[in-house]
C-alpha cells in the first residue's frame, strides 16, 4: 500500500490537490485503502481542463445569443385529421412492434421538498398516495396492455439513491410491471470543486462526488449494459422524461409517433412561454443547429421579439421530455458534451477535519445537459403541447412547481377528461376526483362503469 501512497501524493501534487491526503495518517488501513481508490480513480487532467473550460463558458455566456434563430414546430391541435392519424398509427405500431422503451432520470433527492428519500419515490398529497413512480409505471402497464407488447423501462439512479430505488420497486412487486422489464442503472459523477479549484473532500476518507447531470445518461446506457439491452430487444426509439413530472405521458405513442414519422434522429415536446420572463430553457437553431438556450443567455430584445401574430420568436419552453433514435444513442453515446458549472451549497470537511454544512452556496459542480446532443443532429422534430394536460413538475415545497400547484394541475385535467366522456358538470362538482393510469392513460376509457366508480369515491 506504500506504494500506492507515493503514487497517489505524486499525481495530487502535480495537479495541486496535496490537500486530499492530509488526514491519511489518521485513517485506518480501509479507509486508506478507500482514499487511495479514490484520489488513483480520478481523472486530474481532465478535471483541471473541465474546471478551466467551464469557467471560461461561464464568462463567455454573455455572447452565446449569437447565431439564434428561431426553430419549427408542429403544434399537435394545428395538425389535420389525416396527419393525425398517421402519426398516431405510427406510434402504436412501434408500441405494438416492441420498438420503444422509456428511460427516466430519477437520480434525485427529495430535499428540497422536506422528503428523505429518492425524489421518484415521493408522493404529491393524491388520494391514492401514489409515488411519481408508481403513477408513470401504471400509465406503461396502460400501454402495454393496449399494445400486447411490454414497453422497458430504464431507470437512471445515482449513487446515493440508487440502493434504495431498487427496494421501493422490489417492495411494491414492481407496480405489476414484470422486474424483467425494469433495467436500473446509475449515472457518473464528478467532484466538487470549491471556488480556487481545490477537490473537496466529504470526509477525511473520501472524495465529494455529485452526479454530472442527465448528459451523461447515453454514456451511462452503455457503462451499465442497457444499450446492449435495448439492442437485444429490437428498440430503435427511447422516450425520455424526468422522473418529478405528474402528468407526463410516459412513453407517448402520438409523440413517438411523430418523431419517427421524421426523418430526424431526436424529438423534443415545448410547451408555449407563459411570457417572455419565465424562466426556462427555449428550445431554438443556434449556428444552424437545433439547440437550448437558457433564458439567463436570451438579451431582453430577443425575449420580447414576436412574430405577426404577436407570439413570442423564443416563446418555445423545454419541457425536458424527449425522443431519441437508438442509432443516435449508439453513435453518440461516449461525445464529449461540454459541462456547465453550477454553484451549489456543498457539505465538506475543512483543513481542521471538521465537517462544514453551509448556508451559502460555497462549491461548484459540473453537470452536462440531455440538451447539449442536439446539436449533434442537423435538425430535430419539435411538437408544441399544452403544459397543463402534459407538465406538473415538482421542484419546491410549496409555492410554484410545488406538491400542491401539482396536484391541482392533476385535478384540472382529470375534471377536464370527466367533462369530455360527457359527465355533468353537476355530478363532479367541486370535488377533487383522481383517475387512475390504470383507468385512462389520456381521457380515453372512461366508460360508464368507470365513472360510476369514480363518482362513488
Amino acid at each position: 500500500m506504500e506504494q500506492r501512497r507515493e503514487e497517489a501524493e505524486a499525481r495530487v501534487a502535480a495537479y495541486g490537490q496535496e490537500h486530499l491526503l492530509r488526514f491519511y495518517d489518521e485513517l485506518s488501513g480501509d479507509s486508506r485503502r478507500q482514499l487511495l481508490d479514490q484520489v488513483l480513480q480520478l481523472d486530474l487532467e481532465r478535471i483541471r481542463s473541465i474546471w478551466e473550460q467551464a469557467s471560461v463558458k461561464k464568462e463567455e455566456d454573455a455572447f452565446a445569443a449569437a447565431g439564434i434563430s428561431p426553430i419549427p414546430a408542429y403544434a399537435w391541435d394545428e395538425l389535420s385529421d389525416r396527419e393525425k392519424q398517421r402519426y398516431t398509427e405510427a406510434g402504436w405500431r412501434l408500441l405494438r412492434e416492441g420498438k420503444a422503451g422509456a428511460i427516466v432520470v430519477a437520480g434525485g433527492q427529495g430535499s428540497r421538498l422536506g422528503y428523505d428519500g429518492p425524489k421518484g419515490t415521493y408522493d404529491i398529497g393524491l388520494p391514492s398516495c401514489k409515488s411519481f413512480f408508481q403513477l408513470q409505471a401504471e400509465r406503461l402497464i396502460n400501454l402495454t396492455e393496449r399494445a400486447g407488447q411490454a414497453i422497458p423501462w430504464y431507470i437512471m439512479t445515482s449513487p446515493a439513491n440508487h440502493d434504495e430505488t431498487v427496494r421501493f420497486f422490489e417492495q411494491a412487486n414492481y407496480f405489476g410491471l414484470r422486474s424483467a422489464d425494469c433495467f436500473f442503472f446509475t449515472q457518473g459523477v464528478m467532484p466538487a470543486l470549491d471556488a480556487e479549484g481545490k477537490i473537496l473532500l466529504a470526509a477525511k476518507d473520501q472524495i465529494s462526488l455529485v452526479p454530472s447531470g442527465n448528459g451523461d445518461c447515453f454514456a451511462a446506457l452503455r457503462r451499465s449494459g442497457a444499450l446492449v439491452d435495448m439492442k437485444r430487444r429490437g428498440l430503435t426509439w427511447l422516450y425520455y422524461y424526468n422522473v418529478d413530472n405528474a402528468l407526463v405521458k410516459v412513453a407517448d405513442p402520438l409523440f413517438l409517433g411523430m418523431a419517427a414519422s421524421h426523418s430526424h434522429p431526436a424529438a423534443a415536446k415545448a410547451a408555449e412561454k407563459s411570457g417572455p420572463e419565465e424562466q426556462v430553457g427555449v428550445l431554438c437553431m443556434k449556428s444552424g443547429r437545433p439547440a437550448v438556450v437558457e433564458y439567463t443567455v436570451i438579451p431582453e430584445t430577443m425575449k420580447h421579439a414576436t412574430d405577426r401574430q404577436g407570439k413570442l420568436l423564443y416563446g418555445l419552453g423545454n419541457l425536458s421530455m424527449q425522443a431519441f433514435r437508438l442509432d443516435f444513442i449508439e453513435k453518440f453515446a461516449e461525445a464529449e458534451l461540454p459541462y456547465a458549472m453550477a454553484h451549489k451549497r456543498i457539505s465538506f470537511i475543512d483543513p481542521t477535519g471538521r465537517l462544514v454544512i453551509p448556508e451559502q452556496p460555497n462549491a461548484f459542480k459540473f453537470e452536462r445537459f440531455i440538451f447539449d446532443f442536439f446539436s449533434l443532429a442537423d435538425n430535430i422534430t419539435v411538437l408544441k403541447v399544452k403544459r397543463e394536460e402534459e407538465f406538473a413538475p415538482v421542484k419546491n415545497k410549496e409555492g410554484e412547481d410545488s406538491p400542491e400547484t401539482a396536484r391541482r394541475l392533476v385535478f384540472d385535467l382529470h375534471r377536464k377528461w370527466l367533462l369530455a366522456a360527457g359527465v355533468p358538470a353537476e355530478l363532479i362538482g367541486d370535488r377533487p376526483i383522481e383517475i387512475s393510469p390504470l383507468d385512462s392513460y389520456s381521457g380515453e376509457g372512461l366508460t360508464d362503469d368507470v365513472v360510476r366508480k369514480l363518482l362513488q369515491q
